[in-house]
């Protein structure tokens, strides 16, 4: 089905997967709220091998009757509250990748984004765009997905008299006070990852709750089955891992989170030296689609209308003034998010307007 899976894109000879690893995310392979060079690896790979991993939503805990299995409890129950910092996403990892070195690019493959329960949870949140306007409340909505439908559907909502602070808050919804939402409303099911990539080469913990160069939380709906990203390498081993799942999301994660929700997912990791990138990447069969961070969205647009002159000039061949008048008449911009400190747009060409349908060449 389309909500899982979609049909991988043709494997290089040079990336036919070697091994497969299984990765159960539990206290002992998951780092909570920070990427940090420093963590020990768990778990090692070549480049091309294939890993099942499980990724956890530090959200689970809005319904825990709906969102916990055992190892799911042991993460939220084990993992000290005073740890989860300085971000506040539950992270899968990391994965060392053999001769991964700095300057490198990690390609990675999504094949399949699973869900792992048929439920997930929306937050109206303390850091979502209209938290003022909304008279500084917080109201959480369980969603219910129907995967023969590929959609999703509000079950209750109900309010929550304190703050998100301390994530993975754990509430007991059978005690709540639940209100119907969304009445007769079913919405796209888009499974992705919110949160993913590589260590930073810092010293100190880099929080999850931003985007970087580095990956992190771009948020980026398209982030699914069938995509390939691009991640440039940082620190020795490159340190990939993944987390903040989410069941469905629309650009700009308004009120603070998507439809937050459990995954497995299956994807491949192909260690690149042949070219580099200086941002996280995105790839689909069909366009490019390049990402911009910022302090605020002009000076996100502005990154990312740079990186995508980038791929153009650099890898595509074009003139930087042709590049210029090209994203200008075929190239679209949107709001990735603008809920995670640093904000985000993305910008996203077609690869069927270039000769060669866009293959990503070294400019070299």
């Amino acid at each position: 089905m389309a909500l899982i899976s979609l049909k991988p894109a043709a494997v290089r000879e040079d990336a036919r997967p070697s091994a497969l690893h299984f990765l159960r995310a539990t206290p002992e392979t998951v780092h909570w709220g920070y990427f940090s060079p420093e963590i020990k690896p768990a778990l090692t790979v070549k480049s091309g091998d294939l890993i099942q991993a499980q990724a956890v939503t530090h959200h689970a805990g809005d319904d825990p009757t709906l969102m916990f299995d055992e190892d799911i409890r042991r993460i939220f129950t084990e993992i000290d509250p005073e740890t989860r910092a300085p971000g506040c996403h539950i992270m899968t990892g990391p994965i060392y990748i053999e001769d991964a070195e700095p300057g490198d690019m990690l390609e990675v493959r999504y094949f399949e984004m699973v869900p792992r329960f048929n439920y997930g949870s929306n937050l109206q949140a303390n850091w979502g765009h209209l938290y003022q306007e909304f008279g500084e409340t917080e109201r959480i909505t369980i969603y219910k997905l129907d995967r023969n439908a590929n959609t999703a559907s509000a079950m209750y909502a109900y309010d929550v008299p304190d703050k998100y602070m301390v994530p993975g808050r754990i509430t007991h919804c059978p005690e709540c006070d639940r209100m119907p939402a969304l009445p007769g409303i079913s919405i796209p099911a888009r499974p992705h990852l919110g949160t993913a990539g590589v260590a930073p080469a810092v010293n100190a913990p880099v929080s999850t709750i931003p985007p970087g160069l580095h990956g992190g939380n771009i948020d980026n709906w398209r982030i699914g089955a069938g995509a390939r990203m691009y991640y440039p390498v940082q620190v020795k081993g490159g340190l990939f891992s993944i987390g903040d799942p989410h069941v469905s999301q629309g650009d700009g994660e308004i009120s603070g989170t998507a439809i937050e929700a459990s995954l497995d997912v299956l994807f491949q990791i192909i260690l690149r030296k042949d070219f580099s990138f200086p941002s996280p990447l995105l790839e689909t069969d069909d366009c490019w689609i390049v990402h911009g961070f910022g302090a605020d969205l002009d000076e996100a647009m502005k990154n990312a209308s740079l990186d995508m002159l980038h791929l153009l000039t650099e890898h595509q061949g074009l003139s930087r003034t042709d590049g210029y008048s090209l994203m200008s008449v075929a190239a679209d911009f949107g709001v990735t998010q603008v809920v995670d400190g640093t904000q985000g747009i993305h910008c996203r060409i077609e690869r069927r307007i270039f000769p060669d349908k866009g293959t990503f060449r070294d400019p070299g």
